[in-house]
């Protein structure tokens, strides 16, 4: 028989990032799914979920309730970074550990976190270095007014300008806020080389749908020129965006027809952030397996023992090696442009020994 674990799930449903959240909680039910109907696991997840609804002040209470109300050691959720800072505290008061399965801007490792999803040398430093080689190093930087935005735009600025580059604008938008106006008149004005967009959820909709009236109105952009660029923009947003995605630049570890994450074979996945949710519980089941009362375990004992899987965990970061795929919408579809890797999870950018130099621009 198998024993049973209690599993916490810890997603907004509803709300700014709503699609996103749905995404990650598909992916992990899937997997909850798979590992409880698997033999082969001596374990079976009783999943304790609780719903933020898209509220940063309800995600410390739920994820404490969760670690309260049961017996669950382990939770996988938060699709924000404010959402995920939000818990730590709440992790050390009541010993619990977070699985954060969503794309992050790094710098930063808790011994309390296990980061699944890509951090900046697996999205931004890739997705920068193709721009500067096919577009130029002149960009417009736009994002959601929080630490995501700050934190990833001010990397992308020091990449660029050391690139011999330039930021020709800097603008960021409330959560939820659609006014996006002054920032794409700006844009036609500077017509810049590309824009990098950390916005998120209608915030970003709303901009692409300008986006795309810009290029609709405006010879330059109608020519292909100033592509925007995303470190978090997945398939599972393309349907509430529509034809104003197309052309986007994205970066991330995995895209539709791509093989599984953890487990090497093509599954029916709608998104990175539903396959790496999966993965999660996948990877946090093998751990546990055969090991009763590991699922109490400091996680630095846990992600110390062997792992199979190509998408590892290093014990000392809590960081995962992850492929990194380069894609742009095409005909409403990601289309890989180009796939490296698996590449380390390097939160502090330690492992990068090249001074950004400046681009050899590629002429067709």
């Amino acid at each position: 028989m198998k024993r049973e674990i209690d599993l916490g799930i810890l997603f907004s449903r509803s709300g700014t990032y709503s699609l996103l959240g749905e995404a990650s909680l598909t992916g992990a039910r899937k997997a909850i799914a798979q590992v409880n109907s698997d033999p082969e696991f001596d374990l079976a997840f009783r999943a304790v979920e609780r719903d933020p609804k898209g509220n940063v002040d309800d995600y410390a209470p739920l994820c404490e309730q969760i670690l309260r109300e049961s017996s669950a050691r382990h939770i996988i959720g938060c699709t924000t970074s404010w959402s995920r800072k939000e818990v730590i505290p709440s992790l050390e008061r009541a010993d619990g550990a977070l699985w954060y399965p969503v794309p992050h801007e790094g710098f930063e490792t808790s011994d309390r976190i296990v980061y699944t999803h890509a951090c900046p040398n697996q999205h931004l430093l890739p997705l920068l270095d193709h721009a500067f080689a096919r577009h130029g190093t002149n960009s417009y930087l736009t994002g959601s007014n929080y630490i995501w935005g700050w934190e990833m735009n001010r990397l992308a600025r020091e990449v660029g300008i050391r690139a011999g580059g330039s930021v020709l604008g800097e603008r960021y938008l409330p959560l939820g806020a659609t006014d996006v106006t002054r920032i794409v008149a700006e844009i036609g004005e500077m017509q810049p080389d590309f824009v990098l967009n950390q916005l998120i959820g209608p915030s970003q909709y709303a901009f692409l749908q300008a986006m795309a009236d810009l290029r609709a109105r405006d010879p330059y952009f109608a020519q292909g020129n100033c592509p925007v660029l995303s470190c978090n923009l997945t398939e599972c947003e393309l349907p509430a965006i529509g034809a104003a995605a197309e052309g986007v630049i994205a970066a991330g570890p995995w895209f539709c027809g791509m093989p599984d994450l953890a487990e090497g074979v093509e599954r029916n996945f709608g998104s990175s952030f539903e396959v790496v949710a999966h993965a999660s519980v996948i990877m946090l089941a093998r751990l546990l397996h055969g090991r009763p009362g590991a699922e109490n375990w400091p996680l630095a004992q846990l992600l110390a023992l062997p792992q199979p899987s190509a998408m590892a965990i290093n014990a000392r970061t809590h960081h995962t090696r992850l492929p990194v795929v380069i894609a742009q919408v095409q005909g409403g579809v990601f289309v890989p442009l180009k796939i490296m890797g698996p590449v380390e999870g390097d939160p502090y950018l330690t492992l990068r020994s090249e001074t950004p130099r400046p681009a050899l621009r590629m002429v067709p």
